[in-house]
Order: structure tokens, then sequence, then C-alpha cells
């Protein structure tokens, strides 16, 4: 029987297809209400953290070193008062083997796969995360194919976009190169569903159990350099695993008492999904049209059941802008000799800004940096955006204004990440929660869940229901 592969039939067969694709069965997890079983569903990858660092040393990836930013940590220290200014590290994970922490998760996902004798992996992204799961294929004797959201309808992508696409085919992955909009998932679907090829989501569970290496590696190493665990970790974030994945590592490793940041460009007023403002960005991850949608709504990813819920672990979400990043790419590479992409430096812009609240013994630790190349670069995205009619002036990123223009500090002094207000992205998670279950009144389970979901309590959940 053939099965029809129009947009609608495709899209309402999305459960059966993932399920075959992942080899889980998320029913499993469910309540029949909001709740659902989080902690199992990440138990259901059957990996301890021992177990995936042991697949992830396999290939290389993971036990990346912790690098100390002197130069910019005195450098930020200079716009702090007395005795402040804490001491900056990067995690240096464009150490892996496909530049970038994701390769991470991909080690994980793809050793999954290859063990449930899976002939091929596929994944949808930008690139980062396709180069990573492209990499570890190659070493793990799998297929690939990676689905690319790349252009505008009139065929332009982004530099940076662009350069990632060829990095995948580089590891001897097929790349299906889409425009911006509805077709990425749809072609996603209907190609798993051709193939039956593994999911390697980057929301699955194998997926952020691999992250867990990296908060784990980043506690372990304090303590053993420094006596002590982080005060602060800054995470970039977008679709919200980087933030997952780096908490519950550090918990696993008992530093209870670091408080984790999640960083993100603000690029509000662009929407990610709209044609004509898809070239209007200047970088393409690491920004609020990915970072807030997934915070407040974690389920609409690739899997039924994302288990990237970056507000579960997120004390602080605060932002930058792409001229503050921009910038802080340049330091970083003109001070100390580190040249890094944009991702990570999302971050570390955060992190100069954030350094100067804490005391100078304290330690304030990037969790990640990703490669550079030629469409990484500050000039082919400036040169870019400048030719896509954006105003590029040095001047005070306050006046920063997405698609608009981009503002580069006249100096340092002028970097300073913004706070986003948590308690109103974890309002709109409970409200979105309870519309998409069309649950008016909530069991006690459900309120319990979405106190621990948000990070906050069931007082909190409580407030939010009863102003619907």
């Amino acid at each position: 029987m053939t099965l029809a592969k129009d947009y609608n039939s495709v899209m309402g067969r999305s459960n059966d297809i993932m399920k075959k694709a992942l080899g889980l069965d998320y029913k499993d997890f469910e309540s029949g209400s909001i709740a659902f079983d989080y902690e199992t569903l990440m138990k259901s990858t059957g990996y301890t953290l021992d177990e995936v660092t042991r697949i992830q040393s396999r290939t290389g990836v993971g036990n990346t070193p912790l690098l100390e930013l002197k130069n910019l940590s005195a450098l930020s220290r200079k716009y702090a008062k007395p005795g402040y200014g804490a001491r900056i590290f990067a995690k240096d994970e464009a150490s892996n083997p496909s530049g970038s922490f994701k390769a991470r998760r991909a080690a994980c996902a793809v050793a999954h796969a290859k063990k449930l004798g899976y002939k091929g992996v596929i994944a949808a992204t930008s690139g980062n995360y396709g180069s990573a799961v492209a990499s570890q294929a190659a070493m793990q004797g799998l297929e690939c194919i990676i689905v690319q959201e790349c252009y505008d309808s009139k065929g332009i992508g982004q530099p940076e976009i662009v350069e990632k696409a060829r990095k995948c085919e580089a590891f001897g992955a097929e790349v299906v190169q889409l425009t911006v909009g509805p077709e990425l998932f749809y072609s996603f679907l209907s190609i798993l569903e051709d193939t039956g090829y593994f999911n390697a989501s980057l929301y699955s569970p194998f997926g952020i159990a691999g992250v867990e290496t990296l908060g784990y590696e980043i506690a372990m190493q304090c303590r053993e350099l420094y006596g002590k665990d982080p005060d602060m970790v800054v995470c970039t974030n977008a679709g919200g695993g980087m933030v997952t994945g780096t908490a519950r590592g550090l918990m696993k490793a008992g530093a209870k008492e670091t408080k984790i940041v999640a960083a993100s460009i603000d690029l509000t007023g662009l929407h990610m999904a709209s044609d004509k403002q898809f070239n209007l960005k200047s970088c393409t991850t690491g920004h609020t049209g990915f970072g807030v949608p997934y915070a407040t709504d974690p389920d609409h990813s690739d899997v039924p059941r994302s288990a990237a819920r970056p507000l579960r672990y997120m004390d602080r979400y605060v932002t930058v802008t792409q001229g503050e990043v921009m910038y802080m790419t340049e330091a970083l590479a003109n001070l100390e000799g580190v040249e890094r992409g944009p991702a990570g430096n999302t971050a570390l812009a955060a992190a100069f800004s954030l350094a100067q609240e804490l005391p100078e013994d304290a330690i304030l630790v990037i969790s990640e940096t990703e490669y550079t190349g030629a469409g990484k670069h500050v000039q082919p995205q400036l040169s870019f955006a400048r030719d896509n009619g954006i105003d590029i002036r040095f001047g005070d990123p306050a006046e920063d204004k997405p698609g608009v223009n981009i503002i580069l500090p006249k100096d340092p002094s002028f970097i300073k990440c913004k706070e986003a207000d948590i308690d109103r992205f974890r309002a709109s998670l409970i409200k979105k929660a309870c519309k998409a279950h069309n649950v008016e009144e909530p069991t006690e389970a459900d309120l319990e869940f979405l106190a621990v979901e948000t990070k906050s309590s069931v007082e909190f959940v409580k407030n939010v229901i009863a102003n619907l």
C-alpha cells in the first residue's frame, strides 16, 4: 500500500513516524493530562552518566579544556566596583571533533542508533548539530541525511548557514536544503518515513543525556583546579538543550549552589518563519527567536515531548545584542588569542557584564565555545547585513533595533546584558500547557508538575491559572 505524501497526510502520521524513528513510545510517559513523567523519559535512554562518558570518549568527544580568560576578566573588572569582577572561564567545546558542544549530543544519539540496528540517522538543523551528527555518523559507520532550513524564497542563504551545510557535506552527509517555513518539518518527517532512519533529534533524551557530561565536567574541573564549584554558569540559549543538559550535569556532580543563567541575542520583532525577515538577522542561532518560544513551549519540537526544558533549570534569563556579540568575538581573539564563533560568544558577551556583579574571587564559566570559519567570522556576517540594508555603526547598543541596525559598542563599558522577565515566560508556559491539553482545572499532579517545569511554586502556578 502506497502512503499519501501530501502535507496533511504526512503531518497526520507524525506520531507514528516518530515512534518508529526513535524507538520510543511517548505514551508510556503520559498521564492523560498536563503532567508527564519527565525523569522516566530521561532514564529511558538506558545509559548512566558514566556510560555516556565512555560512548563519547570512543570518538574523541568531551573532556574539553577549561580556559581562564584572564585578559577579558581584567577588562571587565575595570568597569566593576572595587572588589568585584569575577574570573571568567570558557569551556572550550570547539575542541570536539565537529567543533561544538553538540558533538556530545550526536555521539550519544548516533551510538544508540547503531546499537538498535538503524542503517542511518537524520537530523533537522541549521547546521552546528548537523555537522556533529554527520561527523559522528562518519566515525560510527552510519549513513547520514541533514535537513536544513537554509534559504529565503530568492535562494539567498546567510554565510554562516551555507558554511555549515558545506561542513556537513565534508563529513559525507547528504544535505537537503530548504527555504524558511513549514516545509522543514514536513520534509523531515517524509524523509524519515521513506528511509527508516533514526531520528537523531536535538530534543530526544539521548541528545540531552549527551550534554549532561558537559555540566559534570565543568564542576569537576573547577573543583580539581580551583577547589570550588563555579558560582555561575552562563549558557547560550536557543532550543534549550545547552541549559537543560549542563544544569542536569552540574546537579549530578552535586553543584547545587551554582547559578544557571541563560543568554540569548535579543531579536525581538523578527519572526523566524518569515521569508522577508529570514536574512535580516545576522546571528543565526542563540537568539530569542528560538530561545523564548522553546522555553515557553518546549513541545513544539520534532519529538512529541522535548527533553530540553530550560525553564526547569534557569535561574535568570538575560539578553544581549548582535553588536555586543560581534564586538566580544573580536575582543576574545584580540585579547586572548582565541578565535571562536558567535554562538558561544553570546554567553561570553553576557558574562562580561555579569562578572561585574560578582566578587573578584568568584568563578564564572561560559559553558561553550564553537568553531569558527569563513562564514562564521564577524566580517562576512557584517557584510551580509550591510547588503541587506542593515545600518552598522559604533555607538550605544541600547539603540539596537533588530532588522534595522547593528550597534557595535563604542567601548566595553557599553556592554550591558538586559534582564528578561523570566516570570512572564513561566506564566506563558503554564498558560500554553493548559490550553494545549484543554485543561481548565488542573489536578494536584498537574500543579506540582508545572511548578517543577517552571522552577517556581504551586502557589505561583495557581495564581497564573486564576488569571487565565
